[in-house]
Protein backbone atom coordinates (compact mmCIF):
# COMPACT_ATOMS: atom_id res chain seq x y z
CA UNK A 1 0.00 0.00 0.00
CA UNK A 2 1.41 3.39 -0.94
CA UNK A 3 2.16 6.03 1.61
CA UNK A 4 -0.57 8.19 0.18
CA UNK A 5 -3.32 5.70 0.97
CA UNK A 6 -6.22 7.60 2.52
CA UNK A 7 -7.50 6.51 5.91
CA UNK A 8 -10.51 8.34 7.34
CA UNK A 9 -10.93 9.10 11.03
CA UNK A 10 -14.53 9.98 11.96
CA UNK A 11 -15.07 12.27 14.90
CA UNK A 12 -18.43 13.27 16.33
CA UNK A 13 -17.69 16.48 18.19
CA UNK A 14 -20.77 16.26 20.39
CA UNK A 15 -20.90 12.48 20.86
CA UNK A 16 -19.66 12.52 24.43
CA UNK A 17 -21.31 15.79 25.42
CA UNK A 18 -23.25 15.62 28.66
CA UNK A 19 -26.96 16.29 28.53
CA UNK A 20 -26.79 18.47 31.64
CA UNK A 21 -28.31 21.70 30.35
CA UNK A 22 -26.81 23.74 33.14
CA UNK A 23 -23.24 22.90 32.24
CA UNK A 24 -23.08 21.60 28.68
CA UNK A 25 -25.78 22.69 26.31
CA UNK A 26 -26.97 26.25 25.61
CA UNK A 27 -30.58 27.20 26.31
CA UNK A 28 -32.86 28.70 23.71
CA UNK A 29 -35.20 30.99 25.63
CA UNK A 30 -33.13 31.69 28.70
CA UNK A 31 -29.53 31.45 29.76
CA UNK A 32 -27.55 29.51 32.32
CA UNK A 33 -24.82 30.80 34.60
CA UNK A 34 -22.05 28.52 35.86
CA UNK A 35 -19.52 29.51 38.52
CA UNK A 36 -17.04 27.16 40.15
CA UNK A 37 -17.35 27.88 43.91
CA UNK A 38 -13.73 27.02 44.73
CA UNK A 39 -12.54 29.98 42.66
CA UNK A 40 -14.65 32.54 44.49
CA UNK A 41 -11.81 33.13 46.93
CA UNK A 42 -8.94 32.61 44.48
CA UNK A 43 -9.64 35.08 41.73
CA UNK A 44 -10.72 38.68 41.79
CA UNK A 45 -12.19 38.32 38.32
CA UNK A 46 -15.70 36.90 38.37
CA UNK A 47 -16.13 34.46 35.51
CA UNK A 48 -19.67 33.87 34.36
CA UNK A 49 -20.30 31.21 31.75
CA UNK A 50 -23.39 32.27 29.84
CA UNK A 51 -24.91 30.02 27.18
CA UNK A 52 -27.79 30.98 24.93
CA UNK A 53 -29.39 29.67 21.80
CA UNK A 54 -30.03 25.91 21.51
CA UNK A 55 -28.65 24.78 18.17
CA UNK A 56 -26.41 22.13 16.65
CA UNK A 57 -23.38 24.34 16.15
CA UNK A 58 -20.23 23.43 18.08
CA UNK A 59 -18.52 26.06 20.22
CA UNK A 60 -14.92 27.12 19.57
CA UNK A 61 -13.00 29.05 22.22
CA UNK A 62 -10.28 31.32 20.78
CA UNK A 63 -8.00 32.08 23.73
CA UNK A 64 -5.45 34.28 21.95
CA UNK A 65 -5.69 36.81 19.13
CA UNK A 66 -6.28 35.31 15.71
CA UNK A 67 -6.38 36.96 12.30
CA UNK A 68 -9.76 38.15 11.05
CA UNK A 69 -9.76 35.80 8.05
CA UNK A 70 -9.41 32.82 10.37
CA UNK A 71 -12.15 34.04 12.67
CA UNK A 72 -14.49 34.49 9.71
CA UNK A 73 -13.96 30.86 8.68
CA UNK A 74 -14.66 29.67 12.22
CA UNK A 75 -17.84 31.76 12.51
CA UNK A 76 -19.26 30.21 9.34
CA UNK A 77 -19.23 26.81 11.04
CA UNK A 78 -19.41 27.34 14.80
CA UNK A 79 -20.23 29.60 17.68
CA UNK A 80 -16.96 31.43 18.38
CA UNK A 81 -16.02 32.73 21.82
CA UNK A 82 -13.00 35.08 21.72
CA UNK A 83 -11.78 35.37 25.32
CA UNK A 84 -8.18 36.51 25.68
CA UNK A 85 -5.77 36.64 28.63
CA UNK A 86 -7.62 33.97 30.61
CA UNK A 87 -6.04 32.72 33.81
CA UNK A 88 -5.61 28.93 34.09
CA UNK A 89 -8.62 28.82 36.43
CA UNK A 90 -10.78 30.82 34.02
CA UNK A 91 -9.78 28.58 31.10
CA UNK A 92 -10.73 25.47 33.08
CA UNK A 93 -14.09 27.02 33.91
CA UNK A 94 -14.96 27.86 30.30
CA UNK A 95 -13.61 24.72 28.66
CA UNK A 96 -16.50 22.44 29.65
CA UNK A 97 -18.72 24.45 27.28
CA UNK A 98 -16.37 24.16 24.29
CA UNK A 99 -15.83 21.61 21.54
CA UNK A 100 -12.58 23.15 20.31
CA UNK A 101 -9.88 25.46 21.64
CA UNK A 102 -7.45 27.60 19.65
CA UNK A 103 -4.29 29.01 21.25
CA UNK A 104 -0.95 30.46 20.24
CA UNK A 105 2.15 30.01 22.41
CA UNK A 106 1.05 32.00 25.44
CA UNK A 107 -1.71 29.71 26.76
CA UNK A 108 -0.83 26.52 28.60
CA UNK A 109 -3.22 23.71 27.73
CA UNK A 110 -2.52 21.49 30.72
CA UNK A 111 -3.87 18.15 31.88
CA UNK A 112 -6.27 20.05 34.15
CA UNK A 113 -7.80 21.74 31.10
CA UNK A 114 -8.58 18.37 29.51
CA UNK A 115 -9.92 16.99 32.78
CA UNK A 116 -12.10 20.07 33.25
CA UNK A 117 -13.60 19.67 29.77
CA UNK A 118 -15.59 16.65 30.92
CA UNK A 119 -14.97 14.90 27.59
CA UNK A 120 -16.51 17.63 25.43
CA UNK A 121 -13.26 19.15 24.13
CA UNK A 122 -12.49 17.36 20.85
CA UNK A 123 -9.87 19.54 19.14
CA UNK A 124 -7.07 21.84 20.27
CA UNK A 125 -5.60 24.04 17.54
CA UNK A 126 -2.15 25.57 17.95
CA UNK A 127 -1.82 28.64 15.69
CA UNK A 128 1.82 28.04 14.82
CA UNK A 129 4.30 25.19 14.70
CA UNK A 130 5.51 24.43 18.23
CA UNK A 131 3.24 22.55 20.63
CA UNK A 132 5.32 22.75 23.82
CA UNK A 133 2.44 24.48 25.58
CA UNK A 134 -0.01 21.60 25.00
CA UNK A 135 0.05 18.42 27.10
CA UNK A 136 -0.07 15.92 24.25
CA UNK A 137 -0.25 12.86 26.49
CA UNK A 138 -3.26 14.25 28.32
CA UNK A 139 -4.90 15.25 25.03
CA UNK A 140 -4.54 11.73 23.66
CA UNK A 141 -5.77 10.13 26.89
CA UNK A 142 -8.91 12.30 26.72
CA UNK A 143 -9.51 11.57 23.03
CA UNK A 144 -8.71 15.11 21.96
CA UNK A 145 -7.04 15.77 18.63
CA UNK A 146 -4.27 18.40 18.57
CA UNK A 147 -3.54 20.16 15.27
CA UNK A 148 -1.08 22.89 14.36
CA UNK A 149 -0.31 25.24 11.44
CA UNK A 150 3.15 24.25 10.17
CA UNK A 151 3.27 25.69 6.64
CA UNK A 152 1.96 29.27 6.70
CA UNK A 153 5.15 30.66 8.25
CA UNK A 154 7.54 29.27 5.62
CA UNK A 155 8.03 32.34 3.43
CA UNK A 156 8.09 34.73 6.39
CA UNK A 157 10.82 32.73 8.11
CA UNK A 158 12.85 32.51 4.90
CA UNK A 159 12.55 36.25 4.28
CA UNK A 160 13.63 36.99 7.84
CA UNK A 161 16.66 34.75 7.38
CA UNK A 162 17.67 36.66 4.25
CA UNK A 163 16.99 40.00 5.96
CA UNK A 164 19.22 39.07 8.90
CA UNK A 165 21.98 37.87 6.58
CA UNK A 166 21.99 41.11 4.60
CA UNK A 167 21.72 43.29 7.70
CA UNK A 168 24.59 41.42 9.32
CA UNK A 169 26.82 41.61 6.25
CA UNK A 170 26.35 45.38 6.03
CA UNK A 171 26.32 46.12 9.79
CA UNK A 172 22.88 47.72 9.51
CA UNK A 173 21.86 47.37 13.16
CA UNK A 174 25.19 48.60 14.55
CA UNK A 175 25.39 51.51 12.11
CA UNK A 176 21.81 52.53 12.89
CA UNK A 177 22.56 52.61 16.62
CA UNK A 178 25.73 54.60 15.96
CA UNK A 179 23.97 57.26 13.89
CA UNK A 180 21.21 57.60 16.47
CA UNK A 181 23.91 58.10 19.10
CA UNK A 182 25.15 61.14 17.12
CA UNK A 183 28.15 59.42 15.50
CA UNK A 184 29.18 59.16 11.85
CA UNK A 185 31.51 56.13 11.61
CA UNK A 186 31.60 55.16 7.95
CA UNK A 187 35.00 53.48 8.15
CA UNK A 188 34.04 51.37 11.16
CA UNK A 189 31.05 49.75 9.51
CA UNK A 190 32.48 48.61 6.18
CA UNK A 191 30.63 45.41 5.33
CA UNK A 192 31.02 42.45 3.00
CA UNK A 193 29.17 41.63 -0.21
CA UNK A 194 26.89 38.61 -0.61
CA UNK A 195 27.43 38.09 -4.33
CA UNK A 196 29.89 35.31 -5.08
CA UNK A 197 29.95 34.08 -1.48
CA UNK A 198 29.20 30.46 -0.53
CA UNK A 199 26.10 29.95 1.61
CA UNK A 200 25.64 26.63 3.41
CA UNK A 201 21.98 25.93 4.13
CA UNK A 202 21.90 23.46 7.03
CA UNK A 203 18.54 21.73 6.76
CA UNK A 204 16.91 21.62 3.33
CA UNK A 205 13.24 21.52 4.28
CA UNK A 206 10.58 24.08 3.41
CA UNK A 207 12.29 27.13 4.92
CA UNK A 208 15.80 26.06 3.91
CA UNK A 209 14.66 25.57 0.32
CA UNK A 210 13.09 29.04 0.20
CA UNK A 211 16.22 30.62 1.66
CA UNK A 212 18.30 28.86 -1.00
CA UNK A 213 16.06 30.18 -3.79
CA UNK A 214 16.42 33.75 -2.56
CA UNK A 215 20.16 33.46 -1.98
CA UNK A 216 20.63 32.22 -5.55
CA UNK A 217 18.83 35.35 -6.69
CA UNK A 218 21.38 37.42 -4.77
CA UNK A 219 24.21 35.83 -6.71
CA UNK A 220 25.39 33.49 -3.94
CA UNK A 221 26.77 29.99 -4.48
CA UNK A 222 24.50 27.73 -2.41
CA UNK A 223 25.36 24.34 -0.97
CA UNK A 224 23.22 22.44 1.52
CA UNK A 225 23.42 19.66 4.03
CA UNK A 226 20.44 17.46 4.83
CA UNK A 227 21.07 13.70 4.94
CA UNK A 228 17.47 12.94 4.05
CA UNK A 229 16.69 15.53 1.37
CA UNK A 230 16.34 14.21 -2.19
CA UNK A 231 19.31 15.26 -4.32
CA UNK A 232 17.08 15.84 -7.38
CA UNK A 233 15.00 18.43 -5.51
CA UNK A 234 18.17 20.31 -4.61
CA UNK A 235 19.56 20.09 -8.16
CA UNK A 236 16.30 21.48 -9.52
CA UNK A 237 17.11 24.87 -7.96
CA UNK A 238 20.86 24.70 -8.52
CA UNK A 239 21.90 23.56 -5.04
CA UNK A 240 24.49 20.88 -4.30
CA UNK A 241 23.94 18.55 -1.34
CA UNK A 242 27.17 17.91 0.56
CA UNK A 243 28.28 16.35 3.84
CA UNK A 244 28.01 18.24 7.13
CA UNK A 245 31.77 18.75 7.44
CA UNK A 246 32.11 19.89 3.82
CA UNK A 247 29.26 22.37 4.22
CA UNK A 248 30.63 24.09 7.33
CA UNK A 249 34.23 24.08 6.09
CA UNK A 250 33.46 25.65 2.68
CA UNK A 251 30.87 28.23 3.75
CA UNK A 252 31.32 31.97 4.00
CA UNK A 253 27.79 32.16 5.44
CA UNK A 254 25.90 29.42 7.30
CA UNK A 255 22.11 29.56 7.61
CA UNK A 256 20.50 27.11 10.05
CA UNK A 257 17.11 25.55 9.25
CA UNK A 258 17.20 22.22 11.05
CA UNK A 259 14.72 21.02 13.68
CA UNK A 260 15.81 20.69 17.30
CA UNK A 261 16.18 16.96 17.93
CA UNK A 262 18.61 14.96 20.11
CA UNK A 263 20.82 14.62 17.03
CA UNK A 264 20.91 18.39 16.32
CA UNK A 265 21.08 19.73 19.87
CA UNK A 266 24.20 21.96 20.08
CA UNK A 267 25.33 20.66 16.70
CA UNK A 268 27.34 23.88 16.34
CA UNK A 269 29.85 23.59 19.17
CA UNK A 270 33.55 24.02 19.91
CA UNK A 271 34.44 21.07 17.69
CA UNK A 272 32.39 22.19 14.69
CA UNK A 273 33.38 25.86 14.99
CA UNK A 274 37.04 24.73 14.77
CA UNK A 275 36.31 23.22 11.33
CA UNK A 276 34.87 26.44 9.86
CA UNK A 277 36.56 29.10 7.75
CA UNK A 278 37.98 31.94 9.80
CA UNK A 279 35.54 34.83 9.44
CA UNK A 280 32.41 32.75 8.75
CA UNK A 281 29.05 34.41 9.40
CA UNK A 282 26.11 32.53 10.93
CA UNK A 283 22.35 33.07 10.70
CA UNK A 284 19.84 31.18 12.86
CA UNK A 285 16.08 31.46 12.40
CA UNK A 286 15.44 27.80 13.30
CA UNK A 287 15.79 26.76 16.95
CA UNK A 288 18.09 28.26 19.57
CA UNK A 289 19.17 24.91 20.95
CA UNK A 290 21.03 23.86 17.79
CA UNK A 291 23.86 26.23 18.77
CA UNK A 292 26.01 25.89 21.89
CA UNK A 293 25.74 29.56 22.81
CA UNK A 294 28.81 29.58 25.09
CA UNK A 295 30.86 28.04 22.29
CA UNK A 296 29.55 30.68 19.87
CA UNK A 297 30.70 33.49 22.17
CA UNK A 298 34.18 31.94 22.29
CA UNK A 299 34.23 31.57 18.49
CA UNK A 300 33.19 35.23 18.09
CA UNK A 301 35.89 36.39 20.52
CA UNK A 302 38.49 34.31 18.68
CA UNK A 303 37.47 35.68 15.28
CA UNK A 304 36.54 32.24 13.94
CA UNK A 305 32.99 33.55 13.57
CA UNK A 306 33.05 37.13 12.32
CA UNK A 307 29.36 37.83 12.97
CA UNK A 308 26.15 36.09 13.98
CA UNK A 309 22.54 37.07 13.32
CA UNK A 310 20.13 35.30 15.66
CA UNK A 311 16.35 35.24 15.87
CA UNK A 312 16.09 32.29 18.28
CA UNK A 313 17.77 31.40 21.54
CA UNK A 314 18.10 28.46 23.89
CA UNK A 315 16.10 30.35 26.54
CA UNK A 316 13.60 32.96 25.39
CA UNK A 317 13.72 35.73 26.25
CA UNK A 318 17.46 35.52 26.93
CA UNK A 319 18.97 37.05 30.07
CA UNK A 320 19.50 40.81 29.94
CA UNK A 321 23.19 40.34 30.73
CA UNK A 322 23.70 37.60 28.11
CA UNK A 323 27.23 37.82 26.71
CA UNK A 324 25.91 36.59 23.38
CA UNK A 325 23.20 39.24 23.07
CA UNK A 326 25.53 42.04 24.16
CA UNK A 327 28.35 41.00 21.84
CA UNK A 328 29.14 43.79 19.36
CA UNK A 329 29.25 41.35 16.45
CA UNK A 330 25.82 39.83 17.10
CA UNK A 331 22.57 41.05 15.54
CA UNK A 332 19.56 39.84 17.51
CA UNK A 333 15.80 39.89 16.97
CA UNK A 334 13.08 38.61 19.35
CA UNK A 335 11.88 35.50 17.46
CA UNK A 336 10.33 37.43 14.59
CA UNK A 337 10.57 34.71 11.93
CA UNK A 338 6.82 34.36 11.57
CA UNK A 339 5.95 37.95 12.41
CA UNK A 340 4.57 39.38 9.20
CA UNK A 341 0.99 40.46 8.67
CA UNK A 342 0.66 37.99 5.81
CA UNK A 343 2.04 35.08 7.82
CA UNK A 344 -0.21 35.82 10.77
CA UNK A 345 -3.25 35.81 8.47
CA UNK A 346 -2.00 32.62 6.82
CA UNK A 347 -1.58 30.91 10.18
CA UNK A 348 -5.09 32.00 11.19
CA UNK A 349 -6.60 30.53 8.02
CA UNK A 350 -4.55 27.33 8.25
CA UNK A 351 -5.47 26.61 11.88
CA UNK A 352 -9.12 27.55 11.33
CA UNK A 353 -9.39 25.13 8.41
CA UNK A 354 -7.69 22.38 10.42
CA UNK A 355 -9.97 22.82 13.44
CA UNK A 356 -13.17 23.02 11.40
CA UNK A 357 -12.11 19.99 9.34
CA UNK A 358 -11.40 17.97 12.48
CA UNK A 359 -14.77 18.87 13.98
CA UNK A 360 -16.41 17.73 10.76
CA UNK A 361 -14.66 14.39 11.09
CA UNK A 362 -12.27 14.93 8.20
CA UNK A 363 -8.73 13.57 8.15
CA UNK A 364 -6.42 16.03 9.90
CA UNK A 365 -3.11 16.10 8.02
CA UNK A 366 -1.53 18.44 10.59
CA UNK A 367 -2.46 16.36 13.64
CA UNK A 368 0.40 16.09 16.13
CA UNK A 369 -0.97 13.42 18.47
CA UNK A 370 -2.33 9.94 17.96
CA UNK A 371 -6.07 9.29 18.04
CA UNK A 372 -7.45 6.90 20.63
CA UNK A 373 -7.04 3.23 19.73
CA UNK A 374 -9.46 0.58 21.11
CA UNK A 375 -7.94 -0.81 24.28
CA UNK A 376 -8.11 -4.46 23.20
CA UNK A 377 -6.37 -3.73 19.89
CA UNK A 378 -3.70 -1.61 21.52
CA UNK A 379 -3.02 -4.24 24.18
CA UNK A 380 -2.45 -6.95 21.59
CA UNK A 381 -0.38 -4.82 19.22
CA UNK A 382 1.57 -2.86 21.84
CA UNK A 383 4.86 -4.83 21.63
CA UNK A 384 4.60 -4.91 17.81
CA UNK A 385 4.00 -1.15 17.72
CA UNK A 386 7.23 -0.70 19.66
CA UNK A 387 9.02 -3.13 17.34
CA UNK A 388 7.74 -1.31 14.23
CA UNK A 389 8.89 2.12 15.40
CA UNK A 390 12.32 0.85 16.46
CA UNK A 391 12.88 -0.96 13.17
CA UNK A 392 12.10 2.29 11.32
CA UNK A 393 14.37 4.26 13.66
CA UNK A 394 17.16 1.70 13.23
CA UNK A 395 16.84 1.52 9.45
CA UNK A 396 16.98 5.30 8.87
CA UNK A 397 20.08 5.63 11.06
CA UNK A 398 21.83 3.14 8.79
CA UNK A 399 21.27 5.39 5.75
CA UNK A 400 24.27 7.41 4.59
CA UNK A 401 23.43 10.99 3.56
CA UNK A 402 23.01 11.97 -0.06
CA UNK A 403 20.17 10.51 -2.10
CA UNK A 404 17.52 10.57 0.63
CA UNK A 405 15.00 7.90 1.63
CA UNK A 406 12.42 7.40 -1.13
CA UNK A 407 11.44 3.73 -1.28
CA UNK A 408 10.59 1.64 1.79
CA UNK A 409 9.17 -1.87 1.74
CA UNK A 410 7.57 -3.37 4.85
CA UNK A 411 6.93 -7.12 5.07
CA UNK A 412 4.64 -8.65 7.69
CA UNK A 413 4.73 -12.42 8.32
CA UNK A 414 1.58 -13.71 10.02
CA UNK A 415 -0.68 -16.71 10.24
CA UNK A 416 -3.70 -14.45 10.33
CA UNK A 417 -5.89 -13.69 7.36
CA UNK A 418 -5.37 -10.19 5.88
CA UNK A 419 -8.78 -9.05 7.13
CA UNK A 420 -7.83 -10.01 10.69
CA UNK A 421 -4.68 -7.86 10.81
CA UNK A 422 -5.00 -4.09 10.32
CA UNK A 423 -1.47 -2.83 9.65
CA UNK A 424 -2.25 0.91 9.58
CA UNK A 425 -0.95 1.47 13.10
CA UNK A 426 2.18 -0.59 12.41
CA UNK A 427 2.84 1.28 9.16
CA UNK A 428 2.34 4.58 10.97
CA UNK A 429 4.86 3.59 13.64
CA UNK A 430 7.43 2.55 11.03
CA UNK A 431 6.91 5.93 9.36
CA UNK A 432 7.29 7.59 12.77
CA UNK A 433 10.60 5.80 13.29
CA UNK A 434 11.82 6.76 9.82
CA UNK A 435 10.95 10.45 10.00
CA UNK A 436 10.98 11.69 13.61
CA UNK A 437 14.73 11.19 14.29
CA UNK A 438 15.54 13.69 11.54
CA UNK A 439 12.55 16.02 11.71
CA UNK A 440 10.48 18.15 14.07
CA UNK A 441 7.28 16.55 12.73
CA UNK A 442 5.17 14.44 15.09
CA UNK A 443 4.00 11.33 13.25
CA UNK A 444 0.95 9.28 14.23
CA UNK A 445 -1.85 7.21 12.76
CA UNK A 446 -3.62 10.33 11.54
CA UNK A 447 -0.80 11.99 9.62
CA UNK A 448 1.67 9.17 8.87
CA UNK A 449 0.75 8.55 5.23
CA UNK A 450 0.44 12.27 4.48
CA UNK A 451 3.81 13.01 6.12
CA UNK A 452 5.56 10.24 4.19
CA UNK A 453 4.06 11.39 0.89
CA UNK A 454 4.99 15.01 1.64
CA UNK A 455 8.64 13.92 1.99
CA UNK A 456 8.58 11.82 -1.15
CA UNK A 457 8.76 8.51 0.72
CA UNK A 458 6.81 5.66 -0.86
CA UNK A 459 5.98 2.88 1.57
CA UNK A 460 4.77 -0.41 0.16
CA UNK A 461 3.53 -3.35 2.21
CA UNK A 462 3.77 -7.09 1.63
CA UNK A 463 2.27 -9.92 3.65
CA UNK A 464 3.61 -13.43 4.02
CA UNK A 465 0.88 -15.84 5.07
CA UNK A 466 2.29 -18.51 7.38
CA UNK A 467 0.87 -21.86 8.38
CA UNK A 468 0.12 -22.37 12.02
CA UNK A 469 -1.92 -20.83 14.83
CA UNK A 470 -3.09 -17.22 14.40
CA UNK A 471 -2.93 -16.69 18.16
CA UNK A 472 -0.03 -14.25 17.77
CA UNK A 473 -0.67 -11.29 15.42
CA UNK A 474 2.76 -11.43 13.74
CA UNK A 475 5.79 -13.68 13.42
CA UNK A 476 8.16 -10.96 12.19
CA UNK A 477 8.33 -7.50 10.61
CA UNK A 478 10.95 -6.64 8.00
CA UNK A 479 11.87 -3.14 6.80
CA UNK A 480 13.87 -2.53 3.61
CA UNK A 481 15.11 0.80 2.24
CA UNK A 482 16.05 0.74 -1.44
CA UNK A 483 18.38 2.89 -3.55
CA UNK A 484 20.47 4.26 -0.69
CA UNK A 485 23.98 3.86 0.61
CA UNK A 486 24.54 2.60 4.15
CA UNK A 487 26.81 3.75 6.96
CA UNK A 488 27.17 0.05 7.77
CA UNK A 489 27.78 -1.92 4.58
CA UNK A 490 26.82 -5.22 6.21
CA UNK A 491 23.24 -3.93 6.55
CA UNK A 492 22.90 -4.19 2.75
CA UNK A 493 21.13 -7.40 1.74
CA UNK A 494 22.06 -9.56 -1.21
CA UNK A 495 19.44 -7.74 -3.29
CA UNK A 496 21.00 -4.34 -2.50
CA UNK A 497 18.64 -2.82 0.08
CA UNK A 498 19.21 -1.91 3.69
CA UNK A 499 17.36 -4.69 5.51
CA UNK A 500 16.45 -5.05 9.19
CA UNK A 501 14.07 -7.58 10.67
CA UNK A 502 12.60 -8.10 14.12
CA UNK A 503 10.36 -10.27 16.24
CA UNK A 504 8.56 -9.96 19.57
CA UNK A 505 9.82 -12.43 22.17
CA UNK A 506 8.19 -12.59 25.60
CA UNK A 507 6.66 -9.17 24.94
CA UNK A 508 10.02 -7.55 24.09
CA UNK A 509 11.09 -6.25 20.66
CA UNK A 510 14.13 -8.13 19.30
CA UNK A 511 16.33 -7.40 16.30
CA UNK A 512 16.79 -10.70 14.48
CA UNK A 513 18.40 -9.79 11.14
CA UNK A 514 20.71 -7.09 9.78
CA UNK A 515 21.37 -7.41 6.05
CA UNK A 516 22.22 -11.08 5.46
CA UNK A 517 23.33 -11.69 9.05
CA UNK A 518 21.10 -13.28 11.69
CA UNK A 519 21.37 -11.77 15.17
CA UNK A 520 19.19 -11.86 18.28
CA UNK A 521 19.31 -8.78 20.50
CA UNK A 522 16.74 -6.92 22.58
CA UNK A 523 15.96 -3.50 21.09
CA UNK A 524 16.48 -1.51 24.27
CA UNK A 525 18.86 1.36 25.05
CA UNK A 526 21.40 1.80 22.26
CA UNK A 527 23.15 -0.56 19.89
CA UNK A 528 26.64 -1.03 18.47
CA UNK A 529 26.92 -3.11 15.30
CA UNK A 530 30.38 -4.40 14.32
CA UNK A 531 31.43 -6.38 11.26
CA UNK A 532 34.46 -8.43 12.17
CA UNK A 533 36.63 -11.35 11.25
CA UNK A 534 35.16 -14.28 13.17
CA UNK A 535 37.89 -15.23 15.64
CA UNK A 536 38.18 -16.01 19.37
CA UNK A 537 38.31 -13.19 21.91
CA UNK A 538 36.36 -10.54 20.02
CA UNK A 539 33.48 -10.35 22.50
CA UNK A 540 35.95 -9.99 25.38
CA UNK A 541 37.99 -7.34 23.56
CA UNK A 542 35.04 -5.07 22.82
CA UNK A 543 33.51 -5.75 26.25
CA UNK A 544 36.72 -4.69 27.95
CA UNK A 545 36.86 -1.40 26.02
CA UNK A 546 33.33 -0.56 27.11
CA UNK A 547 33.95 -1.76 30.66
CA UNK A 548 36.91 0.57 31.03
CA UNK A 549 34.49 3.49 30.59
CA UNK A 550 31.88 1.92 32.87
CA UNK A 551 29.46 1.45 29.96
CA UNK A 552 27.15 -1.41 30.88
CA UNK A 553 26.61 -4.07 28.20
CA UNK A 554 23.01 -5.32 28.40
CA UNK A 555 23.31 -8.03 25.73
CA UNK A 556 25.55 -9.29 22.96
CA UNK A 557 24.89 -11.47 19.94
CA UNK A 558 27.03 -12.66 17.03
CA UNK A 559 25.76 -13.75 13.63
CA UNK A 560 28.20 -15.21 11.12
CA UNK A 561 28.29 -16.54 7.58
CA UNK A 562 30.58 -19.46 8.48
CA UNK A 563 33.22 -20.20 11.16
CA UNK A 564 36.37 -18.06 10.90
CA UNK A 565 34.83 -15.86 8.23
CA UNK A 566 32.86 -12.62 8.52
CA UNK A 567 30.49 -12.06 11.43
CA UNK A 568 28.28 -9.25 12.72
CA UNK A 569 28.34 -8.58 16.45
CA UNK A 570 25.41 -6.68 17.96
CA UNK A 571 26.05 -5.12 21.37
CA UNK A 572 23.37 -3.49 23.49
CA UNK A 573 24.55 -0.72 25.83
CA UNK A 574 22.70 1.25 28.50
CA UNK A 575 24.75 4.42 28.00
CA UNK A 576 26.30 6.19 25.02
CA UNK A 577 30.02 5.42 24.82
CA UNK A 578 32.43 8.32 24.39
CA UNK A 579 33.97 9.08 21.01
CA UNK A 580 37.28 7.80 22.39
CA UNK A 581 35.78 4.41 23.28
CA UNK A 582 34.09 4.10 19.89
CA UNK A 583 37.40 4.95 18.21
CA UNK A 584 39.12 2.21 20.23
CA UNK A 585 36.50 -0.26 19.02
CA UNK A 586 37.08 0.84 15.43
CA UNK A 587 40.83 0.47 15.87
CA UNK A 588 40.59 -3.22 16.80
CA UNK A 589 42.34 -4.91 13.82
CA UNK A 590 39.72 -7.62 13.32
CA UNK A 591 36.83 -5.09 13.19
CA UNK A 592 36.20 -4.03 9.60
CA UNK A 593 33.37 -1.54 10.28
CA UNK A 594 31.05 -0.48 13.08
CA UNK A 595 28.17 1.89 13.75
CA UNK A 596 26.52 3.27 16.92
CA UNK A 597 22.73 3.52 16.83
CA UNK A 598 20.23 5.08 19.25
CA UNK A 599 17.00 3.15 19.70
Amino acid sequence: MAASTSQTLRLNPLRNASLSLSSKLPLSSAFSVSLNPRWRQQSRRLVLIVSAGLDAKPTILVAEKLGAAGLDLLKEFANVDCSYNLTPEELCTKISLCDALIVRSGTKVSREVFESSGGRLKVVGRAGVGIDNVDLAAATEHGCLVVNAPTANTVAAAEHGIALMAAMARNVAQADASVKAGKWQRNKYVGVSLVGKTLAVMGFGKVGTEVARRAKGLGMHVIAHDPYAPADRARAIGVELVSFDEAISKADFISLHMPLTPATSKVLNDETFAKMKKGVRIVNVARGGVIDEDALVKALDAGIVAQAALDVFTVEPPAKDSKLILHENVTATPHLGASTMEAQEGVAIEIAEAVVGALKGELAATAVNAPMVPAEVLTELKPYVELAEKLGRLAVQLVAGGSGVKSVKVTYASARAPDDLDTRLLRAMITKGLIEPISSVFVNLVNADFTAKQRGIRITEERIILDGSPESPLDFIQVQIANVESKFASAISESGEIKVEGRVKDGIAHLTRVGSFEVDVSMEGSLILCRQVDQPGMIGTVGSILGEENVNVSFMSVGRIAPRKQAVMAIGVDDQPSKESLKKIGDVPAIEEFVFLKL
